[in-house]
């Protein structure tokens, strides 16, 4: 957060989060408390990381910046027919070897290799909409910080009367930052990860790092789908979207990223 807070003085900050690790962790021990007739749903999961990581956040944003900071709980309308609940693709918790995923898994998770380990994969579909966007917009224009959004939104879909529902995913938290940031008309969209820029060729004796790239360049690249990928694509659907800029690195390379000046840093 004393990396985020160098880009926040004289911007509006909107902050969004992912939960991959922690929803995995609470549904693994909901599905293994005795108490429990049946295992908490995944966008009740959703709700309660985006509190607690929510909570840790805007406690650590307050203590460096002394600046308002709220974190709203946020809703993601997404598709109840859309085509990630016939294949589950987004990795959460935490990595097995083959024999172990076999043991915890017992059969009802879909498992998937990711790198050397195995992990759970659920269905990710895509965000279509943020129920409290209007509010997030308010809060910004007061001068607050907005935490929102964490693991993408809880996913929720409306009913035939049009009530709200919960559904049992996890929607990508990039993609869903992409929707907010478009639809909040953001100047950027930054993507602070633990790698100071895309990689192209990876894994091969041609790969380099990516600077400046266009949407169309980077779109006719190859990324991992359970990990650079979705950052890949979010970032260009904000800036053909918008025309405005957005850049993916580390944390300390916040300002740059900010100014384009470092990592990769996506153009029209």
């Amino acid at each position: 957060m004393k990396q985020l807070a160098r880009i926040c003085e004289g911007n509006e900050i909107i902050v969004t989060h992912g939960n991959g690790p922690q929803v995995g962790m609470l549904a693994l021990e909901s599905a293994n408390d005795p108490v429990l007739d049946h295992p908490f749903p995944f966008d009740v999961l959703g709700a309660q990381t985006q509190g607690m990581i929510g909570y840790w956040l805007m406690q650590a944003l307050d203590n460096v910046l002394k600046r308002r900071v709220v974190a709203i709980l946020t809703q993601t309308i997404v598709d109840t027919n859309d085509p990630a609940f016939v294949a589950p693709t987004k990795f959460v918790g935490r990595g097995y070897s083959k024999e172990e995923a076999r043991r915890v898994g017992g059969g009802k998770w879909a498992l998937k290799q990711d790198g050397a380990l195995w992990r759970r994969v659920v269905p990710s579909p895509e965000p279509m909409e943020v129920i409290e966007l209007s509010t997030i917009r308010d809060l910004v224009a007061t001068g607050t910080i907005v935490v929102c959004a964490g693991g993408g939104g809880i996913p929720v879909a409306r009913d035939k009367k049009g009530y709200l529902e919960g559904v049992e995913a996890v929607i990508d938290k990039d993609l869903a930052a992409a929707l907010i940031a478009r639809d909040v008309n953001a100047d950027a969209l930054l993507l602070l990860t633990d790698v100071p820029a895309v990689l192209a060729d990876y894994g091969l004796p041609s790969q380099h790092p990516l600077g400046k790239v266009s949407v169309e360049e980077l779109r006719s690249m190859n990324f991992a789908a359970g990990s650079m990928g979705p950052k890949v694509e979010a970032v260009c659907r904000f800036v053909k979207a918008t025309g405005k800029h957005g850049s993916i690195g580390t944390f300390d390379d916040a300002p740059g990223l900010l100014d384009g000046s470092a990592g990769t840093t996506v153009v029209p």
